[in-house]
């Protein structure tokens, strides 16, 4: 079926209720075939969605009147066909081509055709999971006392979280009007409750932040645990130079650290400043 639908579709429309699409495929099969999206921000749109490569449907999750925000959708929808698809899409010059429809396709391509391919969704998974999941297998000792000892950690970690918060975050450096290689220093007060500075990675955070002060495909660094005072609270510094021009922005997570521990989301717990 895909075979014949997908080369002979301009927009590929999907209007799932966020936060219940699962992931996108379809979307992303539209993408390779020089389809447009239009979708609601949620799955693999709600990640890859630069403004240039499709459109996003707005939505009204979070409202607890489901006749009410099916209305609010359903308009934000129709509204976008009227005043930017359609119109885009007839837009044509002397020869019949809707160049500006062409140009979105073109970066479609560009932008998207190298990451919805299953050759680099299996490379990010071997890469990412399943090595880092066979060498700490290995590192486990053979009587499982290895396995224990993670689990007892694990367990302290979840237990304990609810304690983890940034109490203050502070920086120095960076005036009024901030340079390119300008050093930025940043100081974090952390409160760990329970556990210690070696359960956790106190990390910064940066990059360039859109219109809506969010941090687009932000840089991490670590920061590094400088003084111990009552009441389980530490201060983490770090230093950055600004690489590039541009609208900049940071904050400072938590995330629990254990050199067994596949990822940092394993746990599935984080703090943020």
């Amino acid at each position: 079926m895909a075979q014949p639908l997908y080369p002979g579709c301009d927009v590929w429309l999907n209007n799932p209720l966020r936060p219940y699409e699962a992931c996108g495929t379809s979307g992303m099969k539209a993408a390779l075939n020089g389809g447009l999206n239009l979708s609601i921000l949620d799955g693999w749109w709600d990640e890859w969605f630069d403004g240039d490569n499709g459109w996003a449907i707005p939505s009204a999750d979070g409202l607890d009147d489901p006749d009410r925000r099916d209305d609010l959708e359903a308009a934000a929808l129709y509204d976008l066909i009227e005043h930017e698809v359609a119109p885009r899409f007839y837009d044509v010059d002397g020869d019949g081509v809707p160049r500006r429809w062409v140009e979105m396709m073109r970066h479609t391509c560009q932008s998207l055709g190298p990451k919805v391919l299953a050759t680099r969704m299996v490379r990010d998974y071997v890469r990412r999971l399943y090595t880092p999941a066979t060498v700490n297998a290995r590192a486990l000792n053979s009587d499982y006392a290895g396995a224990r000892e993670l689990a007892h950690w694990k367990a302290k970690v979840r237990g304990a979280w609810p304690g983890v918060r940034v109490e203050h975050v502070e920086s120095f450096g960076v005036g009024d009007a901030p340079e390119v290689g300008t050093p930025l220093t940043v100081r974090s007060y952390v409160a760990l409750g329970d556990l210690t500075p070696g359960d956790v990675q106190v990390q910064l955070l940066h990059g360039l932040v859109n219109s809506e002060d969010q941090l687009i495909d932000p840089e991490v660094t670590e920061l590094q645990a400088v003084e111990t005072y009552e009441g389980g609270r530490h201060r983490y510094d770090g230093e950055l130079g600004l690489g590039r021009s541009g609208p900049f922005g940071y904050t400072v997570r938590v995330v629990p650290a254990n050199p067994l521990l596949v990822a940092p989301a394993e746990l599935g717990v984080v703090t943020f400043a």
